[in-house]
């Protein structure tokens, strides 16, 4: 069993950034994949950035360039850095944990991009 608890989301201006933090109550280091997915109001809940357990990242087309997803196995925690922001990217955002058994959902962190 993990538990995952995503933190750093708030109010910020267009333009601005923001990094988000999920930290994981045990290791991350045989985790198969860890992900930000992120969900608008109305639409369905779709993957933002992945990073696998070797180390490859994905991300979605919005936000190349933009949003770097990376992780700290000491400190079991994934972090989702994000620039650029415009407020398409208003969402709230879920930290994800891929196991070879089981999969783990964070309880969603809000990110509002306006001014």
């Amino acid at each position: 069993q993990v538990q995952l608890v995503e933190s750093g989301g708030g109010l910020v201006q267009p333009g601005g950034s923001l990094r988000l933090s999920c930290a994981a109550s045990r290791s991350i280091s045989t985790s198969n994949a860890m992900a930000w997915y992120r969900q608008a109001p109305g639409k369905q809940r779709g993957l933002v950035a992945i990073i696998t357990r070797a180390g490859s990242t994905n991300y979605e087309d919005s936000v190349k360039g933009r949003f770097t997803i990376s992780r700290d196995n000491a400190k079991n925690t994934v972090y989702l850095q994000m620039n650029s922001l415009k407020p398409e990217d208003t969402a709230v955002y879920y930290c994800y944990l891929r196991t070879p058994a089981y999969t783990y959902w964070g309880q969603g962190t809000q990110v509002t991009v306006s001014s």
